[in-house]
């Protein structure tokens, strides 16, 4: 029997988010924890499920903020590295008309970069049901080296694989490094899940159908692909279902999270059902399910702390269906 249901790689940070104004006119920034694989893992562990992350973060005062943070939530930091030659990595986070965001890192590097091989614990991946990961540990050498360790460990030990892109063009030397690094994570997986515009760059396609149709025959390995369209809802494809389901209403504040969040959810689906060639409606389930997770965290500041609950899950599913299940 497993020991972790999900284990995941990748970047912790802090996310300096706006909250207000001084009384000088100047903006005040809340650190918030975050990083895309720790947030996946977050709402996880609101279902349930027991997850353990690996990663590196600095010695320093943000650092020791994200460990508590990620401990106090219960996942398993048995693979999170300390190192004291290199700063946490920040990211300020500037919400635009909309909720939408743009991000400046501060990363040259930052801890989550220099994870390296030898950083590794393979026991805690081989111990896990489900390794997840994105193209952020793959930004530079020593990590992109560190985490195709994890991969090929993963694989050995028969772990379904999930991979985000979760594409930030600027933290890229170049964009063709770019596809190149998240194709490999596209050849290595077995469930994706990939926005709207990450897949019209990937494919250049503006059709979504074609766009996933193309990616599907060239990685025949995808079992399953989850693609969110922001405010149009998500879509899913398994090897013979498709669904698709409209984006539950919120009062938006940021949507920081809401990615790694819908992701969670689904993940969260794949382990109580197992995997496999799931159905229309169990698609349809896995959307409404995701999609409601989703919009109650662009109504919060932040993600990795503030991931909804499953009866705010069921009351948002609720009232979005008339009060039917």
């Amino acid at each position: 029997m497993s020991r972790f249901d999900v284990c995941a790689l990748g970047e912790l940070l802090i996310d300096f988010t706006e909250n207000g104004v001084s009384s000088q006119g100047n903006p005040i920034m809340e650190a918030n924890p975050g990083g895309a694989p720790c947030n996946v893992l977050a709402m996880l562990c609101r279902q349930g499920y027991n997850t353990a992350f690996i990663g590196k973060i600095g010695n320093d005062i943000f650092g020791r903020q994200l460990r508590k943070t990620v401990e106090d939530i219960g996942i398993n930091t048995e693979g999170l590295v300390t190192d004291s030659s290199v700063n946490t990595t920040l990211a300020f986070v500037h919400t635009l008309e909309g909720g939408d965001r743009e991000f400046s890192f501060y990363r040259n590097p930052g801890a989550d970069m220099m994870l390296n091989k030898s950083d590794i614990n393979e026991k805690i991946i081989s111990e896990s049901r489900i390794f997840h990961y994105g193209s952020l540990s793959m930004t530079n050498s020593v990590c992109e080296a560190a985490t195709k360790k994890a991969v090929a460990a993963a694989e050995r030990a028969g772990a379904v694989i999930s991979f985000d892109p979760n594409l930030r063009e600027n933290l890229w030397d170049d964009l063709e490094t770019a596809r190149e690094k998240i194709e490999f994570g596209l050849s290595h997986c077995d469930v994706l899940k990939i926005s709207d515009n990450e897949i019209q760059w990937l494919t250049g396609e503006s059709n979504f159908d074609t766009a996933v149709r193309k990616i599907r025959e060239k990685f025949t390995n995808i079992s399953l692909l989850f693609l969110s369209l922001g405010k149009s809802g998500s879509r899913a494809y398994s090897k013979t279902g498709y669904a698709d389901a409209p984006i539950s209403p919120a009062n938006t504040v940021e949507t920081t999270g809401a990615g790694d969040t819908f992701c969670g959810a689904v993940l969260g689906k794949i382990l109580k059902y197992g995997m496999k060639d799931f159905s229309d409606e169990e698609l349809s389930e896995m959307l409404i399910f995701a999609n409601a997770a989703a919009a109650i965290v662009t109504e919060r500041k932040g993600a990795l702390k503030v991931m909804p609950t499953m009866s705010e899950i069921a009351e948002m599913i609720r009232r979005n269906t008339n009060g039917k299940s």
